[in-house]
């Protein structure tokens, strides 16, 4: 129809099409990826890196530890940023952070620079992984889409995981450890390109401010405390060199306490850990963290250094435990729901700690099914089985809105407890390699780390077996079976 005469016709103003569904999905779940797979992905690089560099005993740990540790200490923070600043936006910084931070640690050439860029790749980490969930739940409708978008979301997570020491062996055979760290940055370019493009942005102001000297204060703590453990081998635990770090790691944490018991928007709310559930669930995956997270260190070491398998062969080897871990998860729900959360997580705890157990038995010229396949099945069955019927428990006990919050303590404190973990494990080792009661064995031969390690794994053994103790007693009866 035309318009009246001089009446000027009307402007019509195109809003961009919304991304589909998917391709929102599909970023959010790139960027989770690359945060898992990072904390599974070196650890067949190890020996590599350590030839390399020159990495003593130690830094080798803090390969693992410095990501580690970041990612814990910043976590809640990262999650808390997203809210007050914009999930969108710290999506971005901290994928940016997390591929610079994976450029200069493959490019470095010397020990404390790969260590530098791996504790920036768990801040960046850090900042990144809360984001990447909360962007697939505000992108599909709630209902059975939303379900199918998180179930695929955890699949990723879980598929990270599970891909690390096949990845990793893959690069470090074919090309270079260096590649483990250098393969993020085209992805993180891609990922950071379509996110700039595809991705909305959301917040949630609600006048709370972000509580960056508690998460300071808890990263400090916790990696001091674990470089005093890791100075107990080499000086002794008299020793200045670790009596100081231990007691600033533990004054640290003693601050950290008082100041979130009296700052308005705490980064972990104390309150919280007055709940018998929430706190005997911490307590709990802090316990399983600690033994369990030195899992996958330990077997590709005794892997490559013990069994002579090349990157790519150990990386072969853990498949089947990697997997493992993903049937344990799924089963888990079904179990809850006949015999009990509680039960649950205590029938994981001791499934895994057989898994240590039978671990604890690797000679120097064990076999493929019985030193490595068949123990690593049981350790990280136990390990999905364990997990899940804990975080339900600790969310349990929370109210509604403080799901979120109680699900990331629960996941910190299994990070914080595996960091603390390895370094008290690799302080084992070291200590019953370099001969502990036989002055003749050197501590680098194969029968002397086989020693070691065996000694860590049955160490494991004892921890798990503490906890699952412990959360037959304090875990309450019932709990969510969802």
């Amino acid at each position: 129809m035309l318009e009246a005469a001089g009446t000027p016709a009307p402007t019509h103003t195109s809003r961009p099409a919304a991304p589909p569904a998917w391709l929102v999905v599909a970023l959010a779940c790139a960027g989770q990826f690359l945060v898992v797979l990072d904390v599974s992905v070196v650890n067949v690089a190890l020996p590599s890196m350590r030839a390399d560099l020159g990495l003593s005993a130690q830094g080798l740990q803090w390969v693992v530890n410095a990501y580690a540790i970041a990612f814990a200490g910043f976590m809640l923070l990262g999650g808390r940023a997203g809210d007050l600043y914009g999930r969108k936006r710290m999506f971005l910084v901290g994928l940016g952070l997390f591929t610079l931070a994976s450029l200069a640690g493959g490019l470095a050439q010397q020990d404390w620079q790969l260590l530098v860029a791996r504790a920036v790749q768990g801040l960046g980490a850090a900042v990144l992984a809360p984001s990447t969930l909360t962007i697939v739940t505000a992108a599909v409708p709630e209902g059975a889409a939303r379900a199918r978008a998180i179930a695929t979301w955890t699949a990723v997570g879980a598929g990270g995981g599970a891909a690390g020491g096949l990845v990793g062996g893959a690069l470090v055979d074919v090309l270079s450890w260096r590649w483990v760290l250098l393969i993020n940055v085209p992805v993180g370019v891609l990922v950071l390109a379509g996110a700039v493009r595809w991705l909305a942005e959301s917040r949630n102001r609600d006048g709370r401010r972000l509580d960056l000297p508690g998460a300071v204060l808890v990263t400090a703590g916790l990696g001091t405390l674990a470089y005093g453990i890791s100075q107990t081998e080499a000086s002794g635990w008299a020793a200045a060199a670790t009596v100081v770090p231990l007691l600033s790691g533990l004054a640290l944490i003693g601050v950290f306490l008082v100041v979130e018991s009296r700052t308005a928007a705490p980064l972990m709310p104390l309150g919280l850990l007055r709940l018998r559930a929430v706190s005997s669930a911490n307590v709990a995956m802090f316990l399983s963290g600690s033994a369990m997270f030195c899992m996958w260190f330990f077997m590709t070491l005794y892997a490559q250094n013990v069994l002579h398998y090349t990157p790519l062969e150990a990386g072969l080897a853990l498949v089947p435990s990697s997997l493992s871990v993903i049937v344990g998860s799924k089963l888990a729900p079904r179990l809850m729901r006949a015999v009990g959360a509680r039960n649950v997580a205590v029938l994981g705890t001791l499934v895994a700690a057989v898994g240590f157990g039978w671990q604890s038995t690797l000679s120097v010229a064990g076999g493929y099914v019985t030193s490595i396949m068949v123990p690593g099945v049981l350790m990280m069955l136990g390990a999905g089985l364990g997990i899940t019927p804990l975080a339900a428990l600790a969310t349990s006990g929370a109210r509604p809105g403080e799901a979120g919050l109680v699900s990331g303590l629960v996941n910190t404190s299994r990070t914080m407890g595996g960091s603390l973990g390895l370094a008290v494990m690799s302080t084992i080792a070291a200590a019953r390699s370099a001969g502990s009661g036989k002055p003749g064995l050197a501590a680098e031969t194969p029968q002397a780390l086989t020693e070691g390690y065996a000694l860590v794994f049955r160490t494991s053994a004892v921890v798990l077996l503490v906890g699952a103790a412990l959360m037959l007693v304090w875990l309450p009866r019932k709990g969510s079976a969802a």
